[in-house]
């Protein structure tokens, strides 16, 4: 395949994107728009055990696994938890490490770090969430050869590839209407094997998801204004 026969045609790969069709003239309304939408979104604590849609987590995910990554490898594995006895293993094994944590191995900084967001070992969000979202980086994995073997492939920028996939994510079900919080227990070695992944993969976040508890609450927190972290050169 030649290079110019690879590459896209400017007026296709333009039509391939979302948005590039629509007027131009409208981008910053849409830009507008959508940071407005994400100025809303809040870590939340307090689930509601209301079931979610399928679709809405397939679709959630399938947006997710559009990120850009090293190689367009796609170093992530999403595993969604139903199961209340998964959950129930998750959460027993997840307080088992905070606990140690909290105990002794957090820093006295690192705990007045948390002490605004109310934080503790318990984490019953784990288990009235009504889904979990497992994402899991991939370090390397398998490729078919055209003799029939199977040859290991390393990822490169993995970190940095499924950081910017749970990035969308999040993104992808806040705009749902759904709340989440990111937890990382420390260590997730746990995870691999409670979930039964293959010894490639390694836990990167659990992500609750569901609706917000009727009445719950997050800490009163203001972000950094774009004047902050915005530097024009």
């Amino acid at each position: 395949m030649s290079l110019q026969s690879y590459r896209l045609s400017r007026a296709a790969l333009a039509c391939s994107l979302a948005l590039a069709c629509a007027p131009r003239s409208g981008a910053p309304s849409r830009a507008r728009a959508y940071a407005d939408a994400m100025q809303r979104r809040r870590t939340v604590r307090d689930f509601s055990p209301e079931p979610i849609p399928e679709e809405v987590l397939v679709d959630a995910i399938r947006a997710a696994s559009s990120a850009p990554s090293g190689a367009h490898q796609q170093p992530w594995t999403f595993v969604v938890v139903s199961d209340a006895e998964l959950k129930r293993r998750i959460r027993a094994a997840a307080e088992q490490e905070e606990h140690k944590s909290y105990a002794g191995r957090m820093s006295d900084e690192w705990l007045a770090a948390l002490a605004p967001l109310g934080t503790d070992e318990h984490k019953p969000h784990l288990t009235v969430a009504p889904h979990l979202i497992v994402v899991f980086a991939q370090a390397w994995g398998w490729r078919d050869e055209p003799d029939g073997t199977r040859r290991r492939v390393k990822h490169y920028y993995v970190d940095e590839s499924v950081g910017i996939a749970v990035g969308m994510l999040l993104s992808a079900l806040h705009l749902a209407g759904l709340a989440t919080l990111t937890h990382t227990p420390s260590p997730m070695a746990f995870l691999r094997e409670v979930l039964g992944r293959p010894e490639n993969e390694r836990a990167y976040v659990v992500i609750p998801v569901g609706y917000p508890a009727d009445g719950a609450q997050v800490p009163d927190l203001r972000r950094k204004g774009v004047e902050d972290v915005m530097i024009r050169m």
